[in-house]
């Protein structure tokens, strides 16, 4: 894994991201020399971007019919 000063990435930030989507290996971004970032090629799976939350709720009973109790701001 690659380290690069920020200042340095900032100036070069396009090419950079270029090169870790070309090579597929992550870059460290570091300011005065401690890691501050990350930069990660992108996975391209359904998972990270369509509908993630799909099939993680369970509706029980009916959601759509009003509910019998009024509230503060419905008055």
């Amino acid at each position: 894994m690659q380290t690069i000063a920020a200042a340095k990435f900032k100036a070069h930030c396009l090419a950079l991201i270029d090169e870790v989507a070309q090579t597929n290996e992550a870059l460290v971004i570091t300011k005065h020399g401690k890691p501050l970032a990350k930069l990660v090629p992108f996975e391209n799976t359904p998972q990270n971007y369509e509908k993630p939350l799909k099939n993680k709720a369970t509706f029980i009973g009916d959601v759509i019919s009003p509910i019998d109790v009024a509230w503060d701001a419905d008055k």
